[in-house]
């Protein structure tokens, strides 16, 4: 679908400026990108490529301006922000960084339909989360060690523990459930997407459960290649067979 590569290309973008662009001023160059937002939703067009395909984007499935606000606001604190020390403050990230993004996702997947939005809204927002804990969960040494981040409130990565990793991986299974029941009620041309990056992730969970919490602290887990094979095979049977 060309329209979830436009939502992909521009939060993938905002991403990168604070992530990744270390020699470079990020705050300025944040600002600019900000900027740029701004004018594009606004003017319907831009000459930046990226923003000109998320807007058009925007417009044609009258994804809310609320969902985009979140985002950026997200993306901004990852500027300076490296601790959350609260429950709110960590919900607020994840629903800024990742269940936003699902949320606008949607409004492509259902052309637009209101109705259908806010009945799925629920469940894309917790698999958002799902996809966005299982990945602060992997990037645990790449946040801590290069960008002296941690997200997760109430866990110290100093001393990783069994017992704070099995209450994050909890956390993340209960959010797999809500979202898994939104995944069998989205429309087929949308459904075997969404359901292998579901099964993708779930595989990825897998593997950091059986990993002792030091070990997840200091290297990145993976899953093989050879495994997403068949993990995509095995989707595209589930769907042909109406599994899911």
């Amino acid at each position: 679908m060309p329209h979830i590569y436009n939502i992909y290309g521009f939060v993938r973008f905002a991403d990168e400026i604070v992530d990744s662009f270390h020699e470079y001023p990020k705050e300025k160059l944040f600002n600019r990108f900000a900027e740029d937002l701004e004018a594009a939703l606004e003017d319907q067009i831009s000459l930046n490529p990226i923003l000109n395909a998320f807007q058009h984007t925007y417009h044609t499935f009258g994804i809310s301006k609320d969902l985009v606000d979140a985002f950026m606001k997200s993306m901004r604190l990852d500027l300076h922000k490296t601790e959350y020390l609260t429950s709110e403050e960590y919900k607020a990230y994840i629903y800024g960084s990742a269940d936003v993004v699902g949320l606008m996702c949607l409004k492509v997947f259902l052309g637009g339909d209101q109705v259908a939005y806010d009945a799925l809204k629920t469940s894309a927002m917790a698999l958002g989360s799902a996809f966005q804990k299982v990945n602060f969960l992997r990037d645990l040494k790449a946040d801590y060690e290069a960008l002296g981040r941690t997200y997760f409130p109430n866990a110290n990565l100093e001393a990783l523990d069994e017992v704070s990793k099995d209450a994050i991986i909890q956390e993340i299974e209960a959010d797999f459930e809500a979202g898994f029941s939104g995944i069998k009620q989205l429309p087929m041309n949308a459904r075997f997407g969404v359901y292998t990056a579901y099964r993708y992730y779930k595989r990825l969970l897998d593997r950091l459960k059986k990993i002792p919490p030091m070990e997840i602290k200091n290297k990145r887990i993976r899953v093989p290649n050879y495994e997403k094979a068949q993990l995509l095979a095995q989707s595209y049977i589930d769907i042909k067979l109406q599994r899911v």
